[in-house]
């Protein structure tokens, strides 16, 4: 399982992240997505433990916490939704939808 983290300061780094869950337990895995046209952090991460004990222990302490100028929203992350193919800009008749 892993953990959100929301609300985290665009100045944040992995190993400032790895630093504060450390203090619960293994950090197995920090992840930080990054907006795909700018590069910049999307402001929220992921953060995978050892175990499930350490994730609820770190959740329980972290969650609400003021870090870096931020109150932090720290919970179990929910499983990635699949999404299906895109569809474009094509209407149903196949052709694309905007108008020229």
């Amino acid at each position: 399982m892993s953990i959100y983290v929301g609300n985290l300061s665009y100045e944040v780094v992995q190993e400032n992240l790895a630093e504060i869950f450390a203090e619960f337990g293994t950090v197995k895995r920090v992840q930080l997505p990054t907006d795909r046209e700018t590069g910049r952090l999307r402001g929220f991460g992921f953060v995978e433990m050892s175990s499930d004990a350490e994730e609820d222990a770190a959740i329980e302490a972290l969650n609400g916490a003021e870090w870096m100028g931020r109150d932090l929203t720290v919970n179990k992350a929910k499983p990635r939704e699949e999404r299906g193919p895109s569809r474009g800009n094509f209407d149903r008749r196949g052709g694309s939808s905007r108008r020229y």
